[in-house]
């Protein structure tokens, strides 16, 4: 028995999920994309997962360069989660990075300067899954920011957590 695909989109709505964005370069040209497929898989060694279309230009640089980096977004950095799912309107010419501060590490693959928290990576290997790519990444560099509250996303919004009992 199968399930047609808006069935398994509205049950996957209801997951809580955080926010990142994927980006790589290849020096010359550099991409981005929002994902919610991110998930920490090893410690030892230090693995990451993240799950991409196999079609988009994001997933295609990481293919030809063998690097990427994660940058979790805060829970005020919902445009920047737009401006890199592409829904937001840019300048002619503009990439998705317009207006972003960016940084990097050890691979050079762009990390969004005000994120929550980063990870640089190099890939270990790329998983056909249908129309997705799971592209694990071996982590060789990782940061924090100073807030690290992060964006949430659910049910095809953005929210903020707040917790449950603050510190004080």
């Amino acid at each position: 028995m199968s399930i047609d695909a808006e069935s398994l989109k509205k049950t996957m709505r209801t997951w809580v999920s955080g926010v990142a964005v994927i980006t790589t370069s290849d020096g010359n040209e550099r991409a981005g994309a929002s994902a919610s497929s991110f998930t920490s898989i090893s410690v030892d060694p230090p693995l990451v997962l993240v799950s991409l279309q196999h079609h988009i230009h994001t997933f295609k640089l990481i293919e030809k360069t063998g690097v990427f980096a994660v940058s979790i977004l805060r829970h005020d950095q919902a445009s920047v989660s737009a401006q890199f799912a592409g829904q937001l309107t840019l300048p002619d010419g503009a990439d998705k990075f317009y207006g972003i501060n960016i940084q990097s590490a050890a691979t050079g693959s762009p990390i969004l300067a005000d994120a929550s928290a980063w990870l640089d990576c190099k890939v270990a290997s790329i998983y056909e899954a249908g129309t997705s790519r799971i592209v694990v990444g071996e982590v060789i560099a990782t940061g924090q920011g100073d807030d690290i509250i992060p964006l949430a996303y659910h049910n095809r919004d953005y929210f903020d957590l707040v917790p449950k009992n603050p510190a004080n």
